[in-house]
């Protein structure tokens, strides 16, 4: 099982699915990844080299944000959003859907359970 920026890729998957694995690494920069380093993205990701995976972690911390670097900034971003009180920066700060969605129905994963408010009157189906 190879190891890529602190992160266990599996070994017995393709290499072009085993990069994947890594936070901010989908389908398409993982065959951009492959194609750079003139890899096969058909073999299995146990097969590298030692050579080979330090050629990958070398590519991706200089030219791509990606794992603990990328996760920072999308912290901050939503701490930024927060701080100068923006609409998105509220719906964050409540758990509540940022991008439009419903609350009527839906979004309980992020809402929690379903609260009585006072002087509205929840209607049941029969």
């Amino acid at each position: 099982m190879p190891r890529m920026i602190g992160v266990d890729v599996p070994g017995n998957k393709r290499l072009v699915i085993s990069l994947t694995y890594l936070f901010g690494v989908g389908r398409a920069r993982s065959e951009e990844i492959i194609h750079k380093l003139g890899l096969d993205p058909n073999m299995k990701a146990q097969k590298l080299s030692s050579e080979d995976i330090s050629r990958i972690n070398a590519l991706l911390q200089s030219e791509y944000l990606v794992e603990g670097d990328l996760r920072r900034k999308v912290q901050n971003d939503i701490k930024r959003l927060i701080n100068i009180h923006a609409y998105r920066g509220q719906r964050h700060r409540v758990g509540l859907p940022v991008r439009g969605q419903r609350t009527r129905t839906n979004a309980r994963t992020r809402k929690g359970r379903r609260k009585t408010v006072a002087g509205k009157a929840v209607a049941t189906k029969k």
